[in-house]
């Protein structure tokens, strides 16, 4: 049997409580220590968690021998320093999405990663759902040819964070979230979508983000408020893929369309699983039942339960058990594609891949 992975969490705010939450449910996963700038609630919190130590200093919990892996769940703009500094203290790195702030940023990491030879991952949930290992499956057997399209699509019909009532102003100020619905649920959808496709090369970028519908006047002031409620994509990638975006924290229509792959054989709807093909002549539209194959895949394949989620995923490939996913080079395109989609806004036209990547600057805080 392969040693439990020791692991230090880097912030207990809300995310950091849910992510102590999960860990208790997997046996292999061990939380010696926590820390927070706010020591007390570090101290708190670890007593409810019965984790032995706390720290008001990360890098007191980065020197410590006892722990293999760091889990970060700061915001957005601090990602990137911690998680390099914790790299470069030799230990494995979780990081809550977006990657980062910025794609500079995003960058940054991922080369710390291939240069300390450490493992980095990106909490992306939306690649561990049925739907997403069933259309995986359903691609990697030829069922849909030719992949040539896809289409990332996240919808809340009202759903902005503090000024329609949950959740905090910073996650609706650039400078701490980096941006807005883009980066709060964009990045799953992208993401998945990016990973269905194959996560080709980005090559041009283009889009536009909007914040139209009004707001109560007391939270949009005291929010300073200042990110997108949406976000709108075109991009061409690698392979003669067509790619293409929309997210909504908020707009006047409905949640009945779906992120979608198509290719010549076949098409993809995530929501709900449809798939899409001819049988000869035949257009032909399938519910596919999903509940049933992954019954049997749980029953005849070993490794199946190890994608179970984000965490679990983590935990048992740093015990070598199964390959971690790249979720690091996910989450990287994820970001150029954000970013290019702001630049294009404010520069008004495409952008190249390489030209993202040279006007990004970074928006880390310091440490």
């Amino acid at each position: 049997m392969a040693d439990p992975i020791r692991i230090g969490v880097i912030g207990v705010g809300m995310i950091g409580k849910h992510h102590l939450h999960e860990y208790a449910k997997i046996h292999d996963a061990k939380v010696v220590a926590v820390a927070d700038v706010n020591e007390a609630e570090a101290q708190r919190v670890a007593g409810e968690f019965k984790i032995p130590t706390a720290y008001g200093d990360f890098r007191k919990l980065l020197a410590s021998k006892e722990i293999d892996a760091v889990d970060v769940c700061l915001h957005n703009n601090l990602h990137a320093p911690v998680t390099i500094e914790a790299l470069n203290a030799g230990k494995n790195v979780y990081c809550e999405k977006p990657m980062s702030g910025a794609y500079a940023d995003s960058k940054a990491m991922y080369d710390a990663a291939k240069k300390t030879g450490k493992l980095l991952h990106i909490q992306l949930s939306t690649l561990y759902t049925i739907e997403h290992k069933t259309a995986k499956r359903l691609i990697s057997e030829g069922h849909l040819g030719n992949i040539y399209y896809g289409r990332a699509f996240g919808f809340r019909r009202r759903g902005r964070p503090f000024v329609d009532g949950y959740g905090t102003p910073s996650f609706v100020q650039k400078q701490n979230s980096g941006g807005g619905a883009l980066f709060d649920m964009g990045v799953y959808h992208i993401a998945a979508a990016l990973d269905l496709l194959g996560n080709p090369t980005v090559e041009t970028i283009s889009g536009s983000t909007h914040q139209e519908l009004a707001m109560y006047d007391d939270r949009a002031k005291s929010s300073n408020y200042n990110v997108e409620e949406i976000g709108l994509g075109f991009c061409r990638l690698g392979k003669g893929v067509t790619f293409a975006i929309e997210e909504s924290w908020a707009v006047h229509y409905d949640g009945s369309e779906s992120t979608k792959i198509l290719g010549s054989k076949g098409g993809i709807k995530m929501d709900p699983f449809t798939f899409f093909s001819s049988i000869g002549d035949v257009e032909s539209t399938a519910t596919i039942d999903t509940k049933s194959a992954q019954n049997r895949w749980y029953s005849t394949q070993a490794e199946f339960k190890h994608y179970d989620g984000s965490q679990q995923h983590w935990i048992a490939a740093q015990q070598g058990i199964v390959p971690l996913i790249d979720t690091a080079g996910i989450a990287l395109n994820v970001s150029l594609i954000s970013e290019g989609i702001y630049l294009s806004q404010q520069l008004k036209r495409e952008l190249r891949a390489s030209e993202v990547a040279e006007l990004s600057k970074s928006t880390a805080l310091k440490i």
